[in-house]
C-alpha cells in the first residue's frame, strides 16, 4: 500500500468527519458527506419539520438551501488542499484547514424545495495559493435542480 495514498484518504475521511460531525450547524441541519475526493464532495440530507420555510407548500426554507451549498462548497474547497497537506506537520494541517473560510456565496434558487431528500455536490472550478472558487448544486430525489451556487472560498 502507498503510504501517501493512504495518507490523502486519511485526510477525506477527517474532511468528512469535520463536516459531518463536528460542525455543529451541519448536524442541525441533519448533513451527511457521501462523497468527498480532490475534485469535490457531495452531501445529503432529508426533508424535516423544522427545516420547512413555506408551511403551504411544504418546501425548504432558502437559508437552509443556501447553507447547505455553502457547506458543501466549503467541503470542496477543503478537499483541493488535501493534496498540498500530505506530508506536513499535525499542526500546519490543522492551520491550514483553519484558514477555510467563505469570501463570497450566490446563489441561485431555481424552483422550490420539494422533496424528501436532497443533495449537494461542488467541484472545484479554480483552486489557487489562496482563494478557492466552486460551483455547487442541490437536487431533490428526482433528481430535480432545486438551486445552483457560486462560492469563492478563502484556502490560504
Amino acid at each position: 500500500m502507498d503510504v501517501k495514498k493512504e495518507t490523502v484518504r486519511g485526510f477525506y475521511d477527517r474532511l468528512r468527519r469535520l463536516y459531518e460531525e463536528r460542525l455543529p450547524f451541519n448536524r442541525v441541519l441533519g448533513i451527511t458527506v457521501t462523497s468527498v475526493t480532490s475534485d469535490g464532495g457531495t452531501m445529503a440530507f432529508s426533508m424535516r419539520e423544522d427545516l420547512i420555510g413555506n408551511v403551504f407548500h411544504r418546501t425548504l426554507h432558502g437559508g437552509v438551501i443556501s447553507s447547505v451549498l455553502d457547506a458543501v462548497g466549503g467541503l470542496t474547497a477543503s478537499a483541493s488542499l488535501v493534496p498540498r497537506a500530505a506530508g506536513l506537520s499535525e499542526e500546519a494541517v490543522r492551520e491550514m484547514f483553519a484558514q477555510v473560510g467563505t469570501i463570497d456565496l450566490r446563489v441561485d434558487y431555481l424552483r422550490p424545495g420539494r422533496g424528501e431528500r436532497f443533495t449537494a455536490g461542488g467541484r472545484i472550478m479554480r483552486s489557487g495559493r489562496k482563494v478557492a472558487v466552486v460551483r455547487m448544486e442541490m437536487h431533490n430525489e428526482d433528481n430535480l435542480l432545486v438551486a445552483v451556487g457560486t462560492g469563492t472560498y478563502m484556502v490560504g
